[in-house]
């Protein structure tokens, strides 16, 4: 992820899942162009959108909060290499996570916080009469999709450069969103999954949220790059998602799917 991550989701967000690995590359630095927030003296009552500015409790977070939680720094293009590190199938179970999207071959997927396209590319094999839409708000990352596109010679992956508070795809028109260690670190989550909702198809487009698993201690991941169910399930609840189940067949990540209402 999420890293996609860019996506208008803040970036890449990937964190790290072996147990000697408790830091992220550049993590307690704001990624370029990643629309960070300086820290500021706590606010007596969160807005009505459910944000709160306040002092980061954890360093490795911005001075942001929404719906109780902190937003956590964005992971830079600095850490393209490590996305692509050779463990990282074993580790996160990637090829059991693609077969549970049951995903149709003409299926539209947007993968959000794309960073290198490390999802992008296998998603693209399971949908070849459909398309991929690598979202990113990171220049250097869509540069990295394109060359690597070249490489391949894939046509059905198409990378998109988002904004923060808007992954810029087509209304209506997307089957699946995935967003794997992205979401956290959205600056922008709220306005996010609103614009995530709207790209859905009425009645049958799904997201797809993997995060790793808050509510379990021995997952080797800093806190703030984890998300309960119960939270996961509060914020797409807020911007209008049903919650469908929760797969928990990973080695250390919630699957998460929602639909549109």
């Amino acid at each position: 992820m999420k890293c996609f991550l860019l996506l208008t989701a803040v970036g890449a967000g990937y964190v790290l899942a072996n147990s000697s690995c408790t830091q992220l590359p550049a993590e307690t630095g704001p990624a370029t162009g990643a629309g960070r927030y300086a820290a500021t003296s706590r606010t007596t009552m969160p807005d009505t959108s459910g944000y709160e500015t306040a002092p980061p409790r954890d360093p490795n977070g911005i001075a942001r909060y929404y719906l109780g939680r902190q937003i956590a720094h964005v992971m830079g293009h600095e850490g393209a290499d490590w996305l692509e590190r050779s463990g990282r199938a074993k580790e996160e179970g990637t090829n059991l996570l693609i077969k549970e999207l049951k995903l149709k071959p003409t299926d539209v997927v947007a993968d959000i916080g794309a960073g290198t396209g490390f999802f992008s590319f296998q998603l693209a094999q399971q949908v070849p009469q459909g398309r991929v839409l690598a979202v990113d708000i990171q220049p250097e990352m869509i540069a990295a999709l394109n060359q690597t596109k070249a490489q391949r010679n894939v046509a059905n992956v198409q990378p998109v450069l988002g904004r923060v508070d808007d992954p810029r795809l087509p209304v209506d028109g997307v089957d699946l969103v995935l967003i794997v260690d992205a979401y956290h670190e959205f600056d922008h989550p709220r306005e996010m999954g609103r614009a995530i909702r709207r790209a859905l198809r009425p009645g049958t487009g799904r997201l797809a949220l993997v995060e790793y698993r808050a509510e379990d201690a021995d997952v080797p991941i800093k806190r703030i790059h984890k998300m309960s169910v119960a939270q996961a399930r509060k914020e797409m609840a807020a911007i209008g998602l049903d919650f469908v189940a929760v797969v928990e067949t990973l080695p250390q990540q919630h699957l998460l799917l929602f639909r549109r209402r």
